[in-house]
C-alpha cells in the first residue's frame, strides 16, 4: 500500500502529483493508511516544489512561468483566478502582481506565497 519514492525528477514529481490527485475530492482521515500516504506524498511534493522554485525564488513571473511550463498548468487556468487580460499582462511583465492575486494563485495552485511575492522588474510602467 505505502509505494512511495523519493522524487528525484520531473517524471517522479509527475507521478507523485497523479498519485495525490486521487485524494483532492475526499481527503483521506488521517491515521489511516490512505491518509498516511496522502501525507507523505504531500511532503515529498512540497519539498520537490521547494528545491525546484529555490532556483527561480528571486522571480515570481518565472515562478508562474515554471508552473505554466512544469506543473501543468496553463494561461487559461492562471487567467481563470486573476482574469484574461491580467494574466497575460502578469506573464509579459506588464501589469505587477497585486497581493489578491498572489493569494488567490499560492492558494488554487500550492504555490508558497514566498515565491510570488519578491519584487520584479516589469517591462514597461503600468499605467
Amino acid at each position: 500500500m505505502m509505494d512511495v519514492r523519493p522524487l528525484r525528477n520531473e517524471q517522479d514529481y509527475d507521478w507523485a502529483i497523479g498519485e495525490v490527485s486521487r485524494y483532492f475530492e475526499a481527503e483521506p482521515a488521517p491515521g489511516t493508511p490512505d491518509g498516511d500516504r496522502f501525507e507523505v506524498l504531500s511532503s515529498l511534493i512540497k519539498a520537490y516544489e521547494d528545491n525546484q522554485f529555490a532556483t527561480t525564488r528571486g522571480d515570481p513571473i518565472d515562478v508562474l512561468h515554471f508552473a505554466i511550463e512544469s506543473m501543468g498548468r496553463s494561461q487559461t487556468e492562471l487567467a481563470a483566478l486573476i482574469g484574461r487580460n491580467r494574466a497575460s499582462e502578469v506573464l509579459n511583465r506588464i501589469r505587477p502582481l497585486t497581493l489578491d492575486m498572489i493569494r488567490t494563485i499560492s492558494k488554487e495552485w500550492s504555490i508558497p506565497i514566498g515565491a510570488l511575492t519578491a519584487q520584479y522588474e516589469l517591462s514597461r510602467a503600468h499605467a
